[in-house]
């Protein structure tokens, strides 16, 4: 997949970088054992990460944003979001 850069970046790479952007940060601070609250990600920038990751992926994922903690996709680290992710692009 294309980063946007002229760069191919694997599906770990660029959901990194989509919570870097909704968190303000570099992605070299996004690791995969980072839990998302830690990373000062609000409930805002939640959703707006979550609209992130199905426009870049063309996925659409099982979020329930009145009641996160219910949801259905992992949203405990970053690396759980990406595995998530990779199985949402599977399925399709």
């Amino acid at each position: 997949m294309d980063g946007g850069y002229g760069v191919d970046w694997s599906v770990a790479e660029r959901v990194r970088a989509i919570i870097a952007q909704h968190a303000m940060l570099n992605i070299d601070m996004v690791l995969s054992e980072a839990r998302l609250a830690d990373l000062g990600l609000d409930s805002l920038m939640l959703v707006e990460t979550i609209f992130g990751l199905e426009e870049a992926f063309d996925i659409a994922v099982p979020f329930n944003a009145n009641d996160p903690a219910q949801s259905q996709f992992d949203l405990s680290t970053v690396g759980t979001m990406i595995a998530g992710v990779e199985a949402l692009i599977a399925a399709r």
